[in-house]
């Protein structure tokens, strides 16, 4: 089996919707996202066999926006601010502990 070129690769929904449906767009999510991506690169977690944060179109989740999923362990997130966003990046992208309180089922 081929290694795989990233670690760990998480994708941030940064939906828009304009028809008045909730949408990751409107929780403040491609801010929070650039601020995972900022903070993965500051402690030097990412390229190749490392991490990757990408924006995302739907993930059909935004109703609990927003959203972001790590693979390859495919665990899902909502978030509000800095701080978890800090936490997803230090515990799971860094360490590998998925962040509980966190997660969505």
């Amino acid at each position: 089996m081929t290694k795989p070129f990233f670690a760990r690769h998480i994708f941030f929904c940064t939906n828009r919707r304009d028809d008045g449906r909730a949408s990751c767009a409107a929780t403040d999510a491609e801010r929070l996202q650039a601020y995972a991506k900022s903070r993965v690169k500051a402690l030097g977690l990412a390229g190749e066999g490392k991490v990757r944060v990408n924006k995302a179109g739907c993930l059909d989740r935004c109703d609990l926006g927003p959203v972001a999923v790590v693979y390859p362990e495919a665990v899902w997130y909502s978030f509000v601010d800095e701080q978890d966003i800090d936490e997803i990046v230090e515990s799971h992208l860094r360490d590998g502990r998925p962040v509980e309180r966190l997660k969505l089922e």
